[in-house]
């Protein structure tokens, strides 16, 4: 990748100019990285990125927030959100940066001249006045492009156009640039991909496969394998909880097991690493499974069969490896068959179990069709998110990720209702 840097004089008033930078992806760094690096740039990267994917889900602007891939899905996404991204910072960029960048590009533009600007004053600036800009004044640089290059300026008619070609204003060639930047990204991806796929996937086997193939599924929050807040969860407490702070996807499981008394392995899993993540120790564990299943096939059989595992999700047993509950990602990308209960419910319910199910847990009827819309449009975790605000009429910007995110900031506005009653 290139970094632009201003091309600015430093003003009489400051001995270091300041060169802000703007990474434009025209080759690759001239210089060698760790793999440990690598991998740490490339999840700080995806958490900006992911960032700005959820806030303009969520109907937000860049400004109000702050792979490599393999899929064509994947890429889909990285390129547009990258292009986003680029589009918010050229925009901050001071007009002799934006020059520098343009000929970086190599855009075969120049500025209209004096004599030719005279002649379309008018017409700019009724353009101008149309889309409520100052009005264009002497020193203001406009360039003559083919109108089929800026097509998002010409639908929204931001741009006079004379002859075939459009006068885009300097504060416009955002536009310009961004398909540059777009096109230029576009082909890297592509050939990349496959460049992986032919050579460096096998090459790279035991070294940055492992790394790269990793990160389109990489969850980037906390584990929650240790409870870091209301660590102490009883079996008294967990009815109650369940109804004011679990999840919907743990809220179906827990109901599911008191109401049948059994639950696959893949439910277990799911739903006793979040009770583990949320503080239930591991006697109280052993005795909540116990329980259940006793009901159904006997408390020897349960001592023969299933306690082992819940030991071992503990830590207790076998590597004595300390299993992490679930994320939202891992949930969402499950594959319950028949009679499984584990999975997302925003993707695996059907509609109407959906409705019946946010019903019980309060949810409005206008919220919740603000719900179902997000689930037909396949934006799960966002669902969930809405879930939360409506279920406890309180803002979740940092969105839902997690179960165990979900039930720690539910447990945070219950003690402060509390807190407020005492």
């Amino acid at each position: 990748m290139e970094i632009v840097r201003s091309q600015r004089k430093p003003s009489a008033s400051h001995d270091v100019d300041v060169a802000p930078t703007l990474l434009i992806y025209r080759s690759a760094p001239a210089l060698e990285v760790r793999l440990e690096d690598f991998e740490l740039f490339a999840i700080d990267r995806l958490r900006v990125l992911k960032g700005i994917s959820d806030g303009l889900s969520r109907g937000k602007k860049p400004d109000e927030m702050e792979k490599l891939l393999t899929s064509e899905e994947l890429r889909k996404w990285f390129l547009s959100i990258e292009t986003t991204l680029f589009r918010y910072r050229f925009r901050l960029e001071s007009s002799d940066v934006q020059k520098a960048l343009m000929a970086e590009f190599d855009l075969p533009y120049k500025a209209v001249s004096n004599a030719e600007y005279e002649g379309l004053k008018d017409k700019l600036s009724q353009v101008a006045r149309s889309i409520g800009q100052s009005l264009p004044s002497a020193d203001r640089i406009f360039y003559k492009v083919p109108f089929e290059e800026v097509p998002e300026l010409v639908a929204s008619r931001r741009v006079y156009i004379q002859k075939g070609h459009a006068y885009v204003a300097m504060n416009q060639v955002v536009s310009l640039v961004v398909t540059q930047f777009r096109s230029h990204l576009s082909k890297a991806l592509v050939l990349t991909n496959r460049k992986w796929t032919s050579i460096i996937r096998e090459q790279e086997k035991d070294r940055l496969t492992p790394i790269v193939e990793a990160l389109s599924t990489s969850y980037l929050g906390p584990d929650y394998s240790q409870p870091k807040e209301y660590a102490e969860i009883s079996l008294k407490d967990l009815n109650q909880v369940a109804k004011t702070s679990f999840p919907l996807c743990m809220r179906h499981l827990f109901e599911k097991l008191r109401e049948d008394h059994h639950l696959k392995h893949r439910g277990r899993m799911q739903l006793g690493l979040f009770l583990k993540g949320v503080g239930l120790k591991l006697d109280d564990a052993l005795a909540f499974w116990k329980a259940e299943f006793s009901r159904k096939v006997g408390a020897e059989r349960f001592d023969k069969e299933y306690a082992y595992s819940i030991r071992h999700n503990y830590g207790k047993e076998g590597k004595r490896t300390d299993y992490t509950p679930y994320s939202c990602q891992k949930v969402i990308s499950s594959t319950p068959g028949v009679g499984d209960h584990h999975g997302c419910p925003y993707r695996h319910f059907s509609e109407e179990n959906l409705r019946a199910s946010l019903g019980k847990m309060g949810v409005s009827n206008r919220a919740l069709e603000d719900v179902i819309d997000k689930v037909r449009n396949r934006h799960y975790q966002l669902a969930c998110t809405l879930t939360f605000e409506a279920v406890h009429a309180s803002s979740c910007d940092a969105g839902i990720n997690h179960p165990n995110q979900y039930f720690s900031e539910s447990q945070k506005i219950m003690e402060s209702k509390v807190n407020l009653l005492s």
